[in-house]
């Protein structure tokens, strides 16, 4: 897209707010489709042209002939502290995200796995589709989950909070848990789940007392690992990415609950929030490496293989290997 074009978007985009009466600020007014979608993230402010011309974008497409066995990485499970924390659901406009409590005692810290330092949990963010053959912002061998919870936390060993980290190396860590509908739901997730009816439109929260993001991991020491960004704006290059070879599971009466949600508020409810995710991006020759020993796992004796019967799709490979 040519200089001139970007120029006349922008202008188009503040014109639109101006006519609107909305104060012009683009934490407000990006979305997932249309001239404020993706596309348009690095072009309409400056401060998020990473979203454009970042060669380490996420979410992308872990394909199994990208996957690199890292034998380091096999005795260094991922440890998330277990007690629980309280805070806030928030309907965005463009996501549900969960944010703890800033005046918290006691802080949920992430460490090892592929991290060299420790992280401190700040929230959540869910995405989802509006049917079922789509949702996850990251994709498996080309296949896309019903949804993703993304769990974001920033390196506390070196920065104060998670805006001086975003810009900074190995500055946040996020995780990444895929979402399948089962009969039988994640325990943890329902806490979550059971107060989607109190943030129906934009603008509406509520609270959310004693999670534990321990709880809410599926029972695998299983990853896939690379180095990437946030996936909404400012699409911050300084994200270490943890994708957990394992579901955890949603009841169809869970997502139909969730896909209730709105953009916009009460009384301009605008389209449903769902189908919020970020298209996949270029891998630009990254390294993904798992601590997944493909040579020494129940019916796989050669090289790094998940064919698509075995895949963690249906999680019978996993739960053979998880």
């Amino acid at each position: 897209m040519s200089r001139r074009t970007t120029r006349c978007v922008t202008h188009v985009l503040l014109a639109l707010l101006y006519c609107s009466g909305i104060e012009a600020s683009w934490e407000e007014w990006w979305n997932y489709d249309g001239i404020s979608g993706p596309a348009f993230w690095g072009l309409i402010n400056p401060e998020w042209n990473m979203c454009n011309k970042g060669r380490r974008q996420s979410p992308i497409d872990i394909s199994p002939d990208k996957l690199l066995f890292d034998p380091d990485l096999v005795e260094r499970h991922l440890h998330i502290d277990k007690h629980k924390v309280s805070g806030t659901l928030y309907n965005t406009g463009q996501s549900l995200v969960f944010r703890v409590d800033k005046n918290s005692k006691h802080h949920v810290n992430i460490s090892g796995g592929p991290l060299d330092y420790k992280y401190q949990f700040e929230e959540i963010y869910i995405h989802y589709g509006i049917e079922n053959n789509k949702g996850s912002e990251h994709q498996i061998h080309g296949y896309s989950f019903p949804g993703e919870i993304q769990i974001y936390g920033f390196n506390k060993e070196l920065y104060n909070n998670m805006s001086e980290a975003q810009y900074k190396s190995q500055g946040i860590v996020g995780l990444s848990l895929m979402v399948q509908i089962g009969d039988t739901p994640n325990p943890e997730l329902r806490i979550i789940t059971s107060t989607f009816n109190k943030v129906l439109y934009k603008g509406f929260s509520t609270p959310i007392m004693h999670i534990s993001i321990s709880s809410l991991m599926p029972n695998t020491h299983h990853y896939m690992t690379y180095e990437g960004s946030t996936t909404h704006p400012g699409c911050w290059e300084s994200t270490v990415w943890i994708v957990i070879n394992k579901p955890i599971y949603i009841t169809k009466q869970e997502l139909y609950q969730l896909r209730r949600l709105m953009q916009g508020p009460e009384e301009r409810p605008k389209a449903p929030l769902g189908n919020n995710l970020r298209p996949v991006q270029s891998l630009h020759h990254r390294t993904i490496r798992t601590n997944i020993d493909f040579k020494h796992t129940k019916g796989h004796n050669s090289c790094p293989t998940m064919l698509r019967k075995n895949h963690y799709r249906a999680n019978k490979w996993s739960s053979d290997i998880g």
